[in-house]
């Protein structure tokens, strides 16, 4: 499973560019409330497929229903009257085909954002994973995270999220210059895009990258004003949103500029909201102890006024999480996702001065980390000053 093997993206150091001057914290994010668990991976999945690896995406359907994601890579869906109803629907709305070409993009796949403006169409952003150790002589290696590349692809959905189909040929957004064999040693691609959220008239997200030569890793942003064409999605170069991404099996091109990660996320972004009464934009992400900028692993928040200028990150609640060494550990957890209940847009991108802290918590035997896994919440207070 990817996340099992995700712990080995502890020994990645995924730096972003120059730091840029601190900003005196601008949002207070306080856990008010005791755990609550939302789906447990052994008392309610359909079968072993269903565990939480993914940090949780909502949005409200035509019919008012709410429709959620964040399990694995066969894709299923978690619906119900409200948040608070949340249960899973078994029929599978997106497979992985375990596919060796990887021009085809269809290994393994998780639907990881959404969005939707009627509730029937609804966009998604998918971390799609090509694991070249599984196929021979696809890798110089047998090691999982040595031959391990990730893109971004875009899928849509006509039914309210029933159904998702792959088009031909695949929609990159957001991917490496270079056919998977080049550079292999490494993880490399982008990957764990953040939810899609609005601001004014355009949608954004962050996508994660360990870069490549030229490219450093971080967070990178990008904007686009179609969601419903993935082709329009431009990342972040510094000073303007003009970067395109291509498929390199398809269209032979000469690298694109580089993205310019955003400080101060060391690894993907969770999700990002904003505040109804202010506009603070609050980011929720995981981090590990560095002796720096975080003194403890845990779940981190900061703040923005404009997406790319953000503040100190505070942290909000601590523990091991897939970023460091689980031996011993005991359990992990991963994967936060910041939602409101009641949040006005259909997609759950604004919060008020109370939300909810989604995340997964995964059991740790010896030092491995099981598919034993629930997502819980816990209720969270929000302050931001003026």
């Amino acid at each position: 499973m990817r996340a099992l093997a995700a712990a080995g993206l502890s020994f990645l150091v995924l730096a972003g560019a120059a730091a840029a001057a601190p900003q005196p914290p601008l949002v207070a994010l306080t856990i008010v409330g005791p755990p609550e668990t939302v789906f447990s991976g052994k008392r309610d999945a359909c079968d072993g497929d269903d565990v939480p690896d993914a940090p949780l995406r909502a949005f409200r359907d035509a019919e008012g229903q709410v429709v959620a994601f964040g399990l694995h890579y066969v894709n299923r869906a978690l619906r119900g009257a409200s948040l608070a109803a949340l249960k899973i629907d078994c029929r599978v709305v997106l497979d992985s085909g375990a596919n060796p070409d990887p021009a085809a993009y269809d290994e393994h796949s998780w639907i990881t954002a959404t969005w939707t403006d009627d509730g029937t169409r609804v966009q998604a952003l998918v971390h799609h994973e090509y694991q070249a150790h599984a196929h021979p002589g696809r890798c110089i290696s047998k090691e999982y995270i040595a031959c391990w590349t990730n893109t971004v692809l875009a899928l849509a959905s006509t039914d309210g999220a029933k159904s998702f189909a792959r088009p031909q040929p695949p929609r990159v957004v957001a991917g490496f210059p270079f056919t998977q064999d080049v550079g292999q040693g490494r993880h490399r691609g982008f990957f764990n895009p953040s939810n899609i959220f609005a601001h004014g008239p355009h949608r954004y997200f962050f996508a994660a990258t360990t870069g490549w030569t030229g490219q450093p890793s971080g967070a990178c942003l990008f904007r686009t004003d179609n969601p419903a064409d993935p082709g329009s999605w431009r990342a972040f170069d510094g000073k303007a949103f003009t970067i395109a991404y291509a498929d390199p099996y398809r269209v032979k091109a000469p690298p694109p500029t580089t993205c310019r990660p955003i400080e101060p996320f060391p690894a993907p972004v969770g999700a990002v909201v904003r505040h109804r009464g202010t506009g603070a934009f609050i980011a929720v992400f995981q981090a590990k102890a560095d002796g720096r900028a975080f003194a403890q692993p845990g779940f981190y928040v900061s703040s923005s006024r404009d997406l790319l200028t953000w503040d100190t990150p505070r942290l909000v609640l601590a523990g091991k999480t897939l970023y460091d060494d689980a031996c011993g550990a005991g359990s992990l957890i991963s994967y936060p996702s910041l939602i409101d209940r009641d949040a006005q847009g259909r997609n759950f991108d604004d919060v008020g001065d109370h939300a909810e802290l989604y995340f997964a918590t995964l059991k740790v035997d010896g030092c491995a980390v099981t598919s034993d896994r629930d997502l819980v919440r816990r209720r969270v207070a929000i302050k931001v000053w003026p």
